[in-house]
């Protein structure tokens, strides 16, 4: 199946259940990575102007408020708390806040791997929607429980991506308009690529002037 390039103007971020009581188990990937992935995603949203829809578990459960650093960036967007749930479309608040962005197309991280983001994955393929499991900005308790969940997610028919990958793809063209939230995204988020163009540029600078 050949996709149609993923647009700011198709595509909502969905953001599941990134809530510090779940931080302090996950073993998948690195902590502070898995934080900063998710900060990353939640600022591509909001600088491309995609659909957003975030959900959390309710305040008196063990699993608690979002990750601090995401809710300084979420700012006063909404957060749809759920009773039960780990299909988050048996939420009628949150079923209906995905439609109401007017988006088919379904961008989904959360945590657990396992847990309400592969039940949420799989609700949203039944509802007809096209889904792309944000898996660098998902986490679970151990490596193998986050890979058996994001195979069986693909093999459902989502289709596996990262954070940065899906700003590279809303950018399109490192000369368009929206070049300049890829590249606070980089300063930002992604160091390692943000250094590389930082030497290319002072080694440039440097270099000597051609004779006339």
């Amino acid at each position: 199946m050949v996709h149609q390039p993923l647009t700011p103007a198709d595509t909502t971020i969905v953001l599941v259940d990134h809530a510090v009581g779940f931080a302090n188990v996950l073993r998948s990937h690195d902590t502070a990575q898995h934080i900063d992935n998710v900060v990353g995603l939640a600022k591509t949203a909001l600088l491309y102007e995609t659909g957003l829809v975030v959900t959390n578990g309710l305040p008196t459960k063990p699993s608690g408020p979002l990750y601090p650093r995401l809710r300084e960036v979420l700012g006063d967007h909404p957060v749809i708390e759920r009773g039960g749930n780990f299909n988050a479309f048996l939420d009628k608040d949150f079923a209906e806040a995905v439609r109401r962005t007017g988006r088919r197309r379904l961008a989904i991280a959360g945590v657990s791997t396992e847990g309400c983001v592969l039940q949420t994955v799989l609700g949203a393929l039944r509802e007809g929607y096209e889904v792309f499991l944000v898996v660098d900005a998902s986490a679970s308790l151990t490596e193998e429980t986050h890979s058996a969940a994001v195979r069986r997610m693909a093999q459902a028919g989502a289709v596996p991506v990262t954070w940065f990958s899906l700003a590279g793809e809303f950018t399109v063209d490192h000369r368009s308009a929206l070049a300049p939230h890829f590249q606070l995204l980089m300063r930002e988020h992604v160091p390692t690529m943000a250094m590389g163009v930082q030497s290319f540029l002072a080694a440039t600078a440097q270099a000597p002037v051609p004779a006339q």
